[in-house]
């Protein structure tokens, strides 16, 4: 005898609970009220949730789940950064960060096991790719995240493992439920996508959502981009800076955040910043400078903070709003470009448990 699978409630968004309690024969409000008690309440047992009629919610058990990725392994970082290795279903390992400010707290968050594009500076593209993430793997993790904190992240990012734009719908169901107001009540411009390039990707991000857009940038000429980023050579700079202007130009507030790693001697001249001023003239623009995070392995090697600040005052000059990002994490090899899902004896042995919270508190 065959047993269909329960569905994982953790990823549906409002519409898909609505019409998936109408299949039911349930009452569209108790779908919302479900997605209320799972996101906004943290609670996982649905006997636990009281406004749901008791028939009901015995079907629910019968055909339904709220699964969550596992906390195999969390770390914190001197600085108050801590990296969470979570365990999925069929036993892959991704990473989550949260990293804590004075007023607001981030999340980090993974789209992928791994990353196909293969970009020679980022540690997760040396592990190579496993698969995509579902929308409850991706949401899973700003539930944890809440749990773990006590409280909602006020910004998420998707700039953990992998690259989201390739995981194009899954992404987007779980940026609508950050979104949500019966779930985590993130700003649109408090949640951030980041891409390497993928055009036709982000031209369709632009018809469906308009959260704000980060892209690995790296270079300000297709020669060097091709090294360092091998997606420029489908997509190169002709196709991916007009892509990005049109993404912002609907609101003339919102800006293009592009992410410019340092590496030693490789893009770090003023003649590169000259370069990328020629390149982002006329586009509205945010640079963040971010020193290069070591990995094993690896033949490049941090630019020297004097030559960070002359590039950064170079751009500044221009009219180009740039800052160096502080680095994060790098002590438990949470910061940029560092995150890799792997699970060894030795950093198991490091990492430390938290405690967990067994309800959000909102």
């Amino acid at each position: 005898m065959s047993y269909a699978p329960k569905i994982n409630l953790l990823g549906l968004t409002r519409s898909e609970m609505e019409v998936y309690f109408a299949d039911l024969g349930a009452k569209a409000f108790h779908g919302r009220n479900v997605l209320k008690w799972i996101h906004k309440h943290g609670v996982l047992d649905f006997d636990a949730m009281t406004d749901v009629p008791q028939k009901l919610r015995a079907l629910l058990a019968e055909k339904a789940e709220i699964r969550l990725p596992r906390i195999a392994l969390a770390q914190p970082a001197d600085d108050g950064t801590i990296k969470w290795v979570l365990e999925l279903a069929d036993g892959q390992h991704i990473e989550t960060v949260s990293i804590p400010e004075e007023k607001r707290s981030t999340i980090c968050v993974s789209s992928q096991v791994g990353c196909a594009l293969d970009c020679s500076f980022c540690s997760t593209a040396q592990q190579g790719f496993n698969r995509n993430l579902t929308s409850a793997e991706i949401i899973g993790q700003v539930w944890l995240a809440t749990r773990e904190l006590g409280r909602p992240p006020t910004n998420v990012v998707l700039m953990g493992m992998g690259e989201p734009l390739a995981n194009f719908d899954n992404v987007v169901r779980a940026m609508e439920l950050m979104q949500e107001d019966l779930a985590y009540m993130i700003s649109k411009v408090r949640v951030t996508i980041s891409t390497s390039g993928i055009v036709p990707a982000l031209e369709r991000l632009g018809e469906v959502s308009d959260v704000s857009l980060a892209v690995s940038l790296h270079a300000p000429d297709n020669v060097l981009r091709d090294q360092l980023v091998p997606i420029n050579r489908k997509y190169p700079l002709e196709q991916l800076i007009p892509a990005c202007k049109a993404y912002v130009s609907k609101d003339k507030r919102r800006k293009i955040t592009w992410e410019y790693v340092m590496l030693d001697g490789v893009n770090d001249s003023i003649a590169h910043a000259k370069a990328l001023i020629r390149l982002l003239e006329g586009v509205p623009s945010k640079v963040n400078l971010i020193p290069f995070n070591p990995f094993p392995g690896t033949a490049y090697r941090t630019s020297p903070a004097d030559r960070v600040e002359a590039f950064r005052q170079r751009l500044k000059r221009a009219g180009i709003m740039a800052m160096t990002r502080k680095t994060r994490g790098d002590d438990i090899d949470a910061a940029c470009g560092q995150l890799v899902g792997k699970v060894n004896d030795r950093s198991r042995r490091q990492l430390k448990r938290i405690p967990v919270v067994q309800e959000c508190r909102q």
